[in-house]
């Protein structure tokens, strides 16, 4: 392991496009804990953070034959995670208007156009990000949310096991709990 720590960011990226899991392991080690620090400056919360730094790892594994980096790896690396960030935050933000949109609708009592418009939005928004899980992990994530069958169940039905299907579920509430902040635990907990 200790020549992998030798060699620059440059060949760290070659040889990950070729699939090197050493040369991903190295650029894990070398940056995740660079980034989770600038992650924590701007989102303050850790748990947040965390999930974050493991999600850009993953899709840097996923999608490591389509990488282009332009600039450096730091860069890069950087710039990921800010837009993460951002993504967060403007969620978040589009969160806590509807949220604050639904308590004053549950206050007043009212039943008017303006919350079934709300409403709407607010499901498409659910929907959408529902939408960004991975394949397999959205389709779990559907059979146990919108038609109620059990773990086995899904399993069963997809030729997975049981663990896999958990795994998926467990994996899918993070990412859209992370996404969809407050809104989140109103619908899905």
């Amino acid at each position: 392991m200790e020549a992998w720590r030798q060699l620059t960011d440059n060949e760290l990226v070659t040889f990950l496009k070729e699939g090197n899991r050493h040369a991903y392991t190295e650029i894990y080690h070398r940056y995740k804990r660079l980034l989770l620090v600038f992650a924590l400056r701007r989102l303050e919360n850790e748990e947040e953070c965390k999930d974050l730094i493991h999600e850009l790892f993953l899709q840097l594994w996923v999608r490591r034959t389509e990488l282009t980096i332009t600039s450096s790896l730091s860069a890069y690396l950087y710039t990921a995670v800010r837009n993460r960030i951002l993504d967060i935050i403007t969620h978040q933000n589009v969160s806590a208007r509807y949220i604050d949109s639904f308590q004053g609708y549950i206050n007043q009592g009212e039943d008017n156009t303006d919350h079934l418009v709300r409403h709407k939005e607010l499901l498409q928004l659910i929907e959408s990000e529902i939408a960004t899980l991975p394949p397999k992990m959205r389709l779990v994530f559907e059979l146990s949310r919108k038609t109620n069958l059990t773990r086995k169940e899904i399993a069963d039905q997809l030729d997975l096991s049981e663990q896999t299907v958990k795994s998926h579920m467990q994996h899918a509430l993070k990412i859209l709990k992370s996404r969809l902040g407050n809104v989140f635990g109103i619908l899905f907990l």
